[in-house]
């Protein structure tokens, strides 16, 4: 079979991708500019072009597979439509292929990626052998972000933007936590909420929900069951004082947030019986996953700087990292660049992101403070709210709302990633902690002589 992606490049489709190629077929993708990724894909026998144009849709393509940021007049899914060939969105796809295998699919608003790379880790090693899509690179994937399993077992990351992960219906489910998110297309949390029972009716009955015991919006879910839903639930919480406790003293990886992602690939691998010995050994070894705390040493100047690359782009997930890296970092200087992800999610979460940004620098999770200019996602921005929003409007209300005005001078807005990369370079110092955060290419802004810790 011949298969085409559009927006081949992307962190779902092209693990779809890979999936194929492992079965054979013949894949070819498109996106407008070239990556890691697409480097990867062509190494593995993708035809891959950077381009998007109606002249790469050939009639003997049987299937058209695009992603979910393709819109209705991209040239390539026009041509495809017109010549009567078959067309079907990432998640449709995915959704086939969940039908296929007992399907473990995990989502919620944070801890998504981490907590699919930790369960998917933990059946390798109980010999599961499962197929894996999760949405980033794992080191132990040797940087990709799919894994081919011989099993009846997947594994996948399930978003839930734009309802994406309705196409799916898994035997066995993880909710890690449920927040006001992507309210471009939610609008209210209520609608959230009403997406993710209907994710749960989508569950057999001999099916497993895993759900937080101590998320309070998981909990109004759980009272008010999807009617549909009639199988077993399992929860996890800190409340679990031995694991939790256990879980502290081996993770790598810093941070509360961690602590109950463990403990929810504990909960999934205990419900397929894999002995806690091989769980607790397998969650020692995780290394983590790409842009999650990922800490990198670097040499800038002759100073020596511990660099951590993060994800970080919602509120939760911001407090989260910074609370975190003060715990691993007590006693040293700690500067964090931030790109805000979206002018929609910025401006829902306005009030949000001012007060943990306050409370990082009022309680001293962070000395430093720049706020780059907002990442503009093409395609997903209101124009009447990108006037409406900006990052100096941000630092304003940062600034006025500190405890301690002096820390105000630490508080600093810099446009672009080429101009905080020529500002660090002038005033960084020896055995400081630079942070990069954010979900568009803030990850671009690095140093030369970069080794992984």
């Amino acid at each position: 079979m011949k298969i085409h992606f559009i927006g081949i490049g992307g962190i779902g489709v092209s693990a779809l991708a890979q999936y194929y190629l492992a079965k054979g077929e013949q894949v070819s993708g498109s996106d407008l500019a070239s990556s890691e990724i697409t480097e990867l894909l062509k190494r593995k026998g993708a035809k891959i072009i950077i381009d998007q144009n109606a002249k790469n849709i050939t009639k003997n393509i049987d299937l058209v597979i695009y992603s979910p940021a393709v819109k209705e007049d991209n040239p390539e899914l026009k041509e495809a439509k017109n010549l009567g060939i078959k067309c079907l969105s990432y998640p449709e796809v995915l959704g086939e292929l969940t039908k296929k295998y007992f399907t473990i699919a995990i989502t919620g608003t944070h801890g998504k990626s981490t907590t699919t790379a930790m369960v998917a880790l933990l059946l390798i090693k109980a010999g599961f052998d499962p197929t894996v899509i999760v949405g980033t690179k794992l080191k132990e994937f040797n940087n990709s972000n799919f894994r081919m399993g011989k099993s009846k077992y997947l594994i996948i990351e399930a978003c839930e933007h734009e309802e994406s992960f309705l196409n799916y219906w898994p035997k066995a489910a993880v909710i890690t936590n449920i927040e006001k998110d992507h309210l471009d297309y939610y609008k209210n949390l209520n609608n959230i909420l009403k997406a993710f029972k209907k994710f749960i009716s989508h569950l057999p009955k001999n099916g497993v929900l895993i759900t937080n015991k101590d998320d309070k919006n998981i909990a109004q879910i759980l009272i008010s069951k999807a009617k549909k839903y009639t199988g077993q639930t399992c929860v996890f919480s800190l409340n679990q004082k031995r694991e939790a406790e256990k879980l502290r003293k081996i993770l790598r990886i810093p941070g509360e947030h961690n602590i109950y992602n463990a403990l929810a690939a504990l909960t999934v691998a205990r419900v397929l019986k894999i002995p806690d010995k091989i769980s607790f050994k397998a969650l020692s070894e995780y290394k983590g996953v790409w842009r999650r705390f990922e800490i990198k040493k670097s040499i800038v100047n002759g100073q020596q700087l511990i660099v951590i690359s993060d994800y970080a782009h919602h509120p939760t997930e911001v407090k989260a990292t910074l609370k975190a890296s003060r715990e691993k970092f007590a006693r040293q200087k700690i500067w964090c660049v931030f790109q805000p992800h979206q002018y929609q999610r910025t401006y829902y979460l306005f009030n949000d992101f001012v007060k943990v940004f306050k409370e990082a620098l009022d309680e001293n999770w962070i000395d430093k403070l720049i706020i780059t200019d907002i990442y503009d996602v093409a395609g997903r921005e209101d124009k009447e709210i990108k006037k409406k929003v900006s990052s100096k409007k941000l630092i304003k209300e940062i600034k006025e709302n500190l405890k301690n005005f002096a820390m105000a001078r630490n508080v600093k807005h810099i446009s672009s990633i080429k101009q905080t990369a020529n500002y660090l370079k002038k005033n960084l110092e020896d055995k400081e902690i630079l942070i990069i955060m954010g979900a568009g290419d803030i990850y671009k802004l690095s140093f030369p002589q970069v080794a992984i810790v």
